[in-house]
């Protein structure tokens, strides 16, 4: 079990590909105007990450270490192909907001990092588990950037819900008159948040390292000293 928690736990925080790794940041910058847009995508990640590390860890010992690389893009685009198809058929409105970002998905670094940096060396449970940690860790910071964004950008939040729910409508968190602050729904404010998210990450991990470094030393017996006639 202690395998498992340590796959968890880095995939959401100690190896978070966003935070941590800084990978698939095209997707990440570009699509969260809005809380609705990034969990999309990263949904639809969460769930090709897990198939293409669950179908190259059962795959790993039939494909050629010569041809991996090309193998594995082969099975990821395979993959895409089907997720990219489900959202034109059943969520068309959210598929054209999201435009060619669901088929980049193939050229996303974090699912090609995790296939071959795990999957391909790894069983079946542990790799399936890596891939959906590894997604989760990408889709809670992808929505809380886009969260932010779209809270300071336009004072609401779940605009564009319609798209999935027809039933339901985004709420308006700040009042009307709010005029909205532009920056932060264009790239230089997505890189803005990610850094804040980022800085406030290793502020995280520094508190903690150092009141672990205080336990230790707590914890550490006196020395003790002897003297001799």
């Amino acid at each position: 079990m202690s395998i498992y928690k340590d796959i968890a736990w880095n995939g959401l925080w100690k190896q978070n590909s966003i935070l941590a790794q800084l990978l698939g940041l095209c997707p990440l910058l570009a699509v969260s105007t809005s809380l609705v847009n990034a969990v999309s995508l990263g949904l639809a990640t969460i769930l090709v990450m897990m198939l293409a590390n669950f179908a190259i860890s059962a795959l790993r010992a039939l494909i050629p270490y010569e041809i991996r690389i090309p193998v594995f893009v082969l099975i990821i685009a395979a993959l895409v192909t089907v997720v990219d198809l489900a959202f034109n058929a059943f969520l068309h409105d959210l598929y054209l907001v999201l435009g060619i970002f669901i088929p980049l998905i193939v050229t996303n670094c974090i699912v090609l990092a995790r296939v071959e940096a795990f999957a391909a060396k790894n069983g079946l449970r542990a790799s399936t588990l890596d891939g959906l940690m590894m997604g989760v860790g990408f889709v809670w910071v992808i929505a809380l950037l886009g969260a932010v964004r779209e809270l300071v950008g336009q004072g609401t939040l779940f605009s564009g819900i319609e798209m999935i729910v027809p039933s339901l409508s985004g709420i308006q968190v700040l009042p009307e008159s709010y005029p909205g602050f532009l920056i932060a729904m264009l790239p230089p404010g997505a890189f803005f948040v990610l850094g804040l998210l980022i800085a406030g990450r290793n502020w995280l991990d520094a508190r903690a390292n150092q009141r672990l470094r205080e336990k230790r030393l707590h914890d550490q017996p006196p020395a003790t000293s002897t003297v001799t006639a």
